[in-house]
């Protein structure tokens, strides 16, 4: 056997070619139109719904006709990106499909019914489960809207007329016409999810329509050809829409409208189900996908999974809060220089032309003033740039936006997407551009703090007595208060921390400096003057949305290291100039996931390296904690009792490290947990979507590689052992950083090489090996996978240990790392006054 992988490894180059081939045929990036534009319709043809349909939701806040508008726009909107998520299943070979999710057939082993204890997902009100195939939706079993309430108004098909394209409004040779729809779709009974007419289905789709087989024959279902009626929208709100923690529902999978809010995050969300839609079968947790989005953590997803940068990388989705308080501190440092294509972002002056709003955009000087939205601070353009992008993000002008990357798999040089093609070709992009103003004014208005004191039983949590709450506030104001306040003491001037010596490549010298000021007496003394005065709460973002350094957070480098908003990468158009001046943060010290031994690694520079200040507001109500929601575990449960619970626990691990969860291999000698694989797992690709440029070989190609393609012509890249760390796999290098040929083509021979070597260790493994005998195979290739590695942390649960020992055992830590110095070390009881304040905000 093993004389016939060496023969068939020669034909991995080819294998490779072709699949990346087959991803690059098609029309070029510039040249296309959205489904919209191609209609002939316009952004006045979309008007934005003025129905105030969620009256009652987010705590009942009245709410003006613009900022109705903009929280429609934020729950309902998906701009056409139903084309975007069908194709989804393409890219993921099937495993996500966003019809099956919304569906309660008997055979998926969900349903509305438990929709929210497996997939964490909002069942919106008014419907009720599919008790059998729905006549009037080709068979499939969706959810039913109930007869006691009014009409859901964004499915007004005369007020908002879908697009008419493809099949729509056509008749499909069965007596029945495909609907052209509203704009807005038809609601799924799940909240941010819209039904969609599917205009590739024709009359040729519907006589191979078959319901039943799309829910139970992969035959059928796993055919690339496969037609379905509908597609799936999806508006923001679907990753931003939760239980209310102040008001939260009897019952999690039957919530009121009242029960919920469009910017708490969906907390709860479990991405790995969601995103291969069988993770509930053994030949779901098999799939190496499975086990790639089971390191996303409930609430917490890798949002560059589409437009890859190579690196796994799961970002919580975050409560938004206080938005008054986030642009004041903005407006102080939040200083942005614009340039090129990152100036066609829309700002507040374009619509409105006096108020403070137009304070944040200095055309003269091409400076915004901005928040920093992503957690590695790379949107910053504006608060409507930010709010546009997100749009892209999940498929609006997906036509134009996927000619940019490789979706899912990557191995193409990744180029950006302008935004003046946007404003010339979509009409979608430039409604959104349209109604995002208004999105901004109704969180301005509404997301407002959400307190313990307010919610139910919260007092009881709130016992505290003043002498600790006073001690609380103490260690808040020495330890805290510099990263989480936005109120703070007037800067010395001779720390010379002005715009025009820390902008770009003086950050890091000013930080230090400014980090070192907050270590002195005088500091402290007027801080803790601060956070004693009663109003310390009122307007305060408790964030500087400041940029700091991963060499003084010492958690995990992964995000920081996101190269998605780089010059000349996919989001070049929505990250600044500032951003991507910014220096090295220096060396920091990994562990190596073999045998746990710490090694430096050089920080590059160019933006990467930093993560910004998370808001504290309403932190009861926001565990898990850390960026990936590591520290600590979700238990599914909206209530204040719940919340609490993880709360309490969460908050523990952050500042007693040591209870943090270990490694199941290394145990302490690495400081943390490492994802690694929880059984054995392979990457399939079914026949039916094997690439095009594959599919007249697959014959051939069993012959010559029978280890890698099965007889049914489904190629199989495995097997992977259960406790390898998943990372090891899913960020290596699939293309050289440099753009040097000389570069490249070394790249390519070592990245070529190593899959070779992979491919036949895992297949020349003896048949019925253990998983440990394969990670012996593994741990051989670890040296070049760790060289192919774009991110070479591990430890997924490690650093911010601010108050705590941790932070001054400093051995083995690079020059970059100790340059913080040490720093006071909160005793228990002072630890536990923190907390008790910290219940407060």
């Amino acid at each position: 056997m093993n004389q016939g992988i060496r023969r068939g490894a020669r034909w991995l180059p080819l294998l490779a070619g072709l699949l990346l081939a087959a991803c690059s045929k098609g029309p070029q990036p510039g040249e296309v139109q959205d489904e919209a534009k191609i209609a002939g319709r316009d952004a006045a043809s979309f008007p934005h719904a003025g129905e105030d349909y969620f009256k009652d939701m987010d705590n009942g806040v009245a709410l003006s006709p613009e900022e109705i508008k903009g929280r429609n726009m934020w729950l309902v909107w998906s701009g056409g990106n139903d084309r975007f998520w069908t194709q989804m299943s393409d890219y993921t070979f099937g495993a996500f499909d966003l019809l099956k999710v919304i569906s309660s057939h008997p055979s998926l082993g969900y349903s509305r019914t438990n929709r929210w204890s497996y997939f964490g997902l909002v069942n919106e009100p008014c419907f009720g489960n599919a008790t059998g195939p729905d006549k009037e939706r080709r068979g499939l079993w969706l959810d039913v809207r109930s007869k006691d309430c009014a009409p859901d108004p964004f499915e007004n098909e005369s007020k908002y007329p879908g697009v008419a394209i493809g099949s729509r409004g056509k008749a499909l040779g069965d007596g029945t016409t495909q609907p052209v729809g509203s704009f807005y779709g038809w609601g799924t009974g799940i909240a941010g999810l819209r039904l969609f007419p599917n205009p590739a289905f024709d009359e040729k789709a519907a006589k191979a329509w078959d319901a039943e087989k799309y829910y139970t024959d992969p035959s059928y279902y796993n055919r690339k050809d496969l037609v379905r009626p509908y597609r799936v929208g999806m508006s923001c709100g679907f990753c931003h829409i939760g239980p209310s923690p102040v008001k939260p529902p009897a019952d999690p999978n039957n919530p009121k409208f009242e029960n919920l809010s469009s910017s708490v995050g969906a907390q709860y969300m479990w991405v790995d189900r969601l995103f291969i839609y069988n993770a509930n079968k053994p030949e779901g947790r098999t799939n190496y996908m499975f086990q790639l989005a089971h390191t996303y953590r409930p609430g917490a997803m890798d949002t560059s999974l589409v437009s890859t940068d190579g690196i796994n990388n799961p970002r919580t989705m975050n409560a938004v809060y206080d938005f008054p308080s986030r642009l004041e501190m903005a407006r102080r440092i939040g200083r942005e220089k614009l340039a090129g294509g990152e100036l066609d972002n829309k700002q507040f002056n374009d619509f409105i032309t006096s108020g403070p709003l137009t304070e944040f955009f200095s055309k003269a000087d091409s400076v915004v003033y901005t928040p920093h939205v992503l957690k590695d601070g790379a949107d910053s353009v504006g608060l409507l740039g930010a709010l546009n992008r997100v749009y892209l993000n999940i498929g609006l002008f997906s036509e134009e936006w996927l000619l940019h990357f490789n979706p899912v798999i990557g191995g193409k040089t990744i180029t950006p997407i302008k935004i003046a093609t946007a404003q010339k070709n979509s009409s979608y992009w430039q409604a959104t551009e349209a109604g995002t103003p208004n999105t901004a004014l109704f969180f301005l208005k509404a997301a407002q703090p959400d307190l313990l004191k307010d919610a139910p039983g919260g007092d009881k949590h709130l016992g505290a007595d003043a002498a600790t709450l006073e001690r609380g506030k103490l260690a808040f104001a020495d330890t805290c208060a510099r990263c989480h306040s936005s109120k703070a003491p007037p800067l010395p001037a001779a720390l010379e921390l002005n715009p025009a010596r820390c902008a770009g490549p003086g950050y890091v010298d000013c930080f230090k400096r400014y980090w070192g000021w907050t270590q002195t007496a005088d500091y402290k003394a007027q801080m803790r003057k601060i956070v004693q005065a009663p109003d310390f709460l009122k307007s305060n973002y408790l964030s500087t949305e400041a940029r700091i350094p991963v060499t003084l957070l010492r958690t995990n480098a992964c995000s920081p290291l996101a190269t998605n908003a780089l010059e000349g990468n996919i989001w070049d158009n929505f990250s600044s100039q500032t951003y991507k001046n910014l220096p090295s943060v220096g060396t920091v010290t990994l562990a190596d996931p073999f045998t746990g031994e710490g090694k430096p690694y050089a920080m590059p520079a160019g933006g990467r390296g930093y993560t910004r200040v998370p808001s504290l507001i309403s932190v009861w109500s926001t565990a898990p904690f850390l960026l990936n929601n590591t520290v600590g575990d979700a238990n599914g449960d909206p209530s204040v009792e719940g919340r609490m619970k993880v709360f309490d626990q969460s908050i523990e691990q952050m500042l007693w490290p040591e209870k943090r969860t270990p490694d199941a291999v290394l145990g302490a000698k690495v400081g943390g947990t490492i994802d690694r694989t929880t059984e054995r797992s392979v990457v399939t690709i079914p026949t039916g979507y094997a690439p095009e440029a594959l599919q007249p070989l697959q014959g051939a190609l069993q012959r010559w590689l029978p280890w890698l393609v099965q007889q049914d012509g489904d190629i199989v890249i495995g097997p992977i052992p259960a406790g390898v760390p998943v990372n090891l796999l899913a960020n290596l290098k699939l293309r050289a950083e440099s753009d040097g040929l000389g570069d490249k083509a070394v790249h390519v021979k070592d990245a070529g090489a190593l899959l070779v070597k992979l491919k036949l260790a895992l297949a020349s493994a003896p048949a019925g090996a253990t998983d440990e005998e394969l990670r012996k195979h593994f741990s051989s290739l670890r040296e070049p996978m760790l060289e192919l590695s774009k991110c070479r942390d591990f430890v997924v649960n490690r650093g911010h240990y601010f108050g705590t020992a941790e932070f001054n055992r400093q051995d083995g830590l690079s020059a970059d790392e100790k340059a913080f110095g040490r720093e006071p070390e909160l005793s228990d009881d002072d630890k536990r006054a923190l907390i008790a304040f910290l219940k407060t905000f």
